[in-house]
């Protein structure tokens, strides 16, 4: 049951259930990175919004050095989400598995290296910014960049803008008085079920946050190994389909090879 789980979770057939089931886990994920990723630079990391806003503002007072920071963050959370399509669209032509699996195996060895390295890549300066501070945000591009893919734009997971405005639409109709007896087209309905979902996106995300700013508190970089290794757990199982299907073919094409012979 958990391999199977596993595999509609992370796996090239998608249903609604599973998008909803993967969103709630990334954007626990998510958060816990963010807010625990603040601890160790000192700088949200998916907040593109607030980093491009600030880029302006410090290009307008001369501080010239922030504005390329905010580049560098800006950029590695691109080049992230570039990442991302080229690996989900890479194993769709080959009708993989693991279409969607991959971005999140790349996700977690990477969290990986953060956990393990992250000390000493916050002394080395990558492009405008500490190497620490360009691996989250890409990590961040790459995991909003797959939930927004394998969604089709419904999901996004590591940041909540979008999400709070929708929980506050579905609010607005929830609390809308119709008149008496409208025609039911024109009657205005809130989506419950899609309130829900997006109530506990912002709830796993906020638990995620929790939890990773405690990690990040009390032990430190490695706090992110869970994280992958919880990763790792939803996407294997694709990736494991994939070689198998990879060593029946080797196997076919050994054999014909004798034959010929």
């Amino acid at each position: 049951m958990p391999i199977n789980y596993a595999r509609r979770l992370t796996g090239r057939k998608r249903t609604a259930n599973a998008n909803r089931h993967l969103g709630f886990a990334l954007a626990f994920v998510a958060g816990a990175i963010n807010a625990g990723g603040f601890l160790a630079v000192q700088q949200y990391t998916s907040h593109m919004t607030g980093i491009v806003s600030s880029m302006a503002d410090n290009l307008v007072l001369g501080v010239y050095d922030v504005v390329l920071s905010g580049a560098g963050g800006l950029l590695s959370f691109l080049a992230g989400a570039a990442s991302s399509a080229v690996l989900v669209n890479y194993a769709r032509r080959r009708r993989m598995h693991s279409e969607y699996a991959l971005p999140l195996l790349t996700e977690a060895s990477l969290l990986i290296c953060f956990g393990v390295l992250g000390a000493r890549l916050s002394d080395m300066r990558g492009l405008f910014v500490p190497v620490t501070v360009m691996l989250l945000c890409f990590i961040m591009g790459l995991q909003n960049a797959v939930i927004t893919k394998l969604s089709h734009a419904e999901i996004r997971t590591t940041h909540l803008t979008g999400i709070v405005t929708d929980i506050g639409i579905e609010f607005g109709k929830l609390f809308y008085r119709n008149a008496a007896g409208p025609p039911s087209h024109l009657r205005v309905m809130a989506n419950r079920d899609r309130l829900r979902v997006l109530t506990l996106l912002v709830v796993f995300f906020f638990a995620g946050g929790v939890l990773g700013a405690i990690g990040f508190k009390y032990v430190g970089y490695v706090s992110t190994v869970p994280l992958a290794l919880v990763l790792l757990g939803l996407a294997m199982v694709p990736a494991a389909d994939d070689l198998t299907t990879l060593a029946r073919r080797w196997g076919r094409a050994a054999r014909q090879s004798r034959k010929g012979g």
